[in-house]
């Protein structure tokens, strides 16, 4: 079985300085977020129009 390894990543609006960030990753075909403090901790699931949504009412 051939398993691959999510790659996360924080946002560009993130500072080098620690605090509060959250890393994102594609899973196909959901996308992964997590707290870049905890990455071994637990993982929220969403799929895509549920992700776009957030973001969508985030920036307004």
């Amino acid at each position: 079985m051939n398993h691959l390894v999510p790659q996360w990543r924080k946002s560009t609006y993130s500072s080098g300085e620690g605090g509060e960030c959250v890393e994102v990753a594609a899973l196909a075909p959901e996308v992964g977020l997590r707290d870049s403090k905890d990455p071994d901790g637990p993982h929220l699931h969403v799929t895509r129009p549920v992700f776009a949504e957030l973001l969508a009412r985030l920036k307004a």
